[in-house]
């Protein structure tokens, strides 16, 4: 939802609060691990306990996040690989942000939350899953309740300010329905994709006009 609104103007707004990026030249794919690396460290140090501590290392992994396409871009050096690497350590980051919640519960005997996180880990990869399937299909896929820039800060902000589990139950059902909504996205736009190439075909096999005098 944020990326829809406001993903044009991410660029503006990264070189008017952090122009310090575009003084000397950066590479932006090691901005991009880094960040992952930062977000590795937080799940580390939320499995241990240390939630805020944590919460603060997710907030300076997403900054790396938010950062590393501006720096490419502004160089002139995007290129096809570098989106890959971002999505892919994206996906790490997620999992491995919620692989250490599960464990900090696991650690104190909390099964209920345990699963809870579990599920918010189903959601979130099928949530990527399905806009990098459709993203084949189709040319372009968007939207969403909780897109991945939500899903961090929430997790963020719970662990922080100390209401993880309300923001997890958050996680939970808006992932869950934004599943659905990409499902329901996917489905009329492969649908009209369809009927436009069934249309495109019974054209294309009719006779000539000048088959009908």
């Amino acid at each position: 939802m944020i990326k829809a609104k406001f993903g044009d103007r991410i660029d503006g707004f990264v070189h008017r609060v952090f122009p310090f990026l575009f003084t000397r030249r950066l590479d932006p794919t090691l901005l991009t691990i880094a960040g992952a690396a930062v977000s590795v460290g937080a799940a580390a140090a939320i499995a241990r306990g240390h939630l805020r501590t944590g919460g603060v290392l997710v907030l300076v992994g997403g900054f790396f996040d938010l950062v590393d396409g501006v720096v490419a871009r502004h160089q002139g050096t995007s290129t096809t690989f570098g989106a890959f690497l971002d999505s892919t350590l994206d996906r790490l980051v997620d999992m491995a942000l919620l692989l250490g919640i599960a464990l900090h519960f696991a650690a104190a005997g909390r099964t209920d939350l345990v699963l809870l996180t579990g599920v918010v880990l189903i959601a979130s990869v099928l949530v990527s899953y399905a806009k990098a399937r459709a993203e084949q299909f189709v040319p372009v896929f968007e939207g969403g309740a909780l897109e991945r820039g939500e899903r961090i800060g929430l997790l963020a902000a719970g662990a922080i300010l100390g209401f993880l589990v309300p923001a997890l139950w958050i996680l939970a059902l808006g992932g869950l329905y934004t599943v659905a909504q990409r499902f329901r996205m996917a489905y009329l736009q492969m649908e009209a994709l369809d009927a436009a190439a069934e249309l495109r075909r019974r054209l294309g096999g009719e006779p000539g006009a000048e088959e009908h005098p």
